[in-house]
């Protein structure tokens, strides 16, 4: 096999098994394309063909696009990493943390913007396995009703008790929906205008938005995999991966202009989410302009998760060598990873099976686009790793 037809080959074996309907990759080292492509149909039922600049549900890739609006205003001076979220509604001023034996205490202080942006604010979210605050966050469809305001999701989560002391664990949760949520506060704009005038905009970014105007529809890829948010992670996983269609519409409407959401909810095409990561290198967009800082990129993607709160886990999977820094995940144990990467690689993933990564020290960006909810196969470190062999 070709060195630059290993990407191809990995995702074709996909294809191939039916596990997943159309796969879209795009990776750059060093300014230049190491690889670009697509396999497979948007649809295998009626054989539809992925479209050209395919828009995705991204989910959870949402999360860096904010955390990045986020440092933008501690930039500009109207935020900080120390503003508790209380400050700015005052529902959450007084939390109170439920023990696994059922009782009651107190937080010990407040919530945080940096709890919010390193998943220590003691949230949680309802697929999150053994999390004893999950059933309460289902029972009032904390992150399911698609029907709600960014507002009327924070009235229902300042209901709910948190895991656990703010600052004392690392739980994957809703806390960026509560940083969206603090950015609003803080500026007095909508999130979706916010991210189209400081992101959207100056990366040349049109196609991404929290919905899908109609004379883009047929460009909408179709989902698979489940529908139900409580069973996109599970202890008993099916033997298989059967391409099951999967309407999502109503935790994540496409065509509602009022939808916005921090965790999840934006839509994006592979080349454009390309143009996010590629910034992330160095702060600067295509027209030259700096949108992030030499030294707000560094402080992002610097791991702020001690020891004693590692490994991370996302409900009971664990991500060994990985710490967080200010919205990403980041590679700080190379000797712990249990896949091809490189100390200092940063970046996430959706529940849709998406996925980008960002390796600074290669200078390399890869994004891989797919729609299938709920997977527990490899995908993204079989891509990524085939990616990395293609390096010169």
């Amino acid at each position: 096999m070709k060195r630059t037809d290993r990407l191809k080959h990995a995702a074709e074996a996909y294809i191939d098994r039916k596990q997943f309907s159309g796969i879209e990759w795009h990776v750059e080292a060093k300014g230049n394309r190491l690889t670009s492509g697509r396999t497979g149909l948007a649809d295998p039922v009626s054989e539809a063909q992925i479209p050209e600049d395919a828009i995705y549900r991204i989910y959870s890739m949402t999360k860096p696009i904010i955390s990045v609006m986020a440092l933008m205003l501690m930039e500009q001076g109207k935020l900080r990493l120390y503003d508790a979220l209380a400050q700015f509604n005052r529902a959450f001023l007084n939390m109170r943390v439920l023990l696994p034996d059922g009782s009651l205490q107190p937080a010990a202080r407040p919530i945080l913007v940096e709890d919010l942006m390193t998943h220590r604010s003691g949230f949680t979210y309802e697929f999150i396995t053994g999390c004893h605050i999950a059933p309460g966050y289902d029972a009032i469809d904390v992150s399911a009703d698609g029907e709600s305001s960014l507002d009327e999701m924070m009235a229902k989560l300042a209901t709910q008790p948190l895991a656990f002391q703010p600052g004392s664990q690392f739980r994957y949760s809703v806390s960026t929906d509560a940083l969206a949520h603090v950015i609003e506060k803080a500026t007095g704009r909508s999130i979706g205008s916010l991210l189209k005038e400081y992101i959207f905009e100056p990366l040349e970014m049109s196609d991404t938005d929290y919905y899908v105007p109609a004379d883009k529809q047929a460009r909408l890829m179709p989902m698979f995999g489940v529908a139900d948010i409580t069973k996109i992670i599970s202890l008993d996983p099916p033997a298989e991966q059967i391409l099951n269609p999967a309407d999502v519409e109503e935790m994540y409407p496409s065509t509602d202009k009022n939808f916005a959401r921090g965790g999840h909810g934006l839509y994006s095409t592979l080349m454009e989410y390309s143009k996010f990561a590629r910034m992330l290198l160095d702060g600067i967009g295509p027209r030259g302009d700096t949108l992030l800082s030499r030294k707000m990129l560094s402080m992002m993607t610097a791991n702020r998760i001690p020891e004693s709160q590692r490994p991370l886990k996302i409900g009971m999977n664990p991500l060994p060598g990985y710490g967080w820094g200010l919205g990403v995940r980041v590679m700080t144990d190379i000797g712990q990873s249990l896949g091809l990467t490189g100390n200092g690689e940063f970046g996430w993933a959706g529940a849709a099976s998406t996925y980008f990564w960002v390796d600074p020290e290669e200078e390399m960006t890869g994004v891989f686009m797919t729609q299938y909810l709920g997977s527990v196969l490899p995908l993204a470190d079989d891509l990524r790793s085939a990616a990395y062999q293609m390096l010169p």
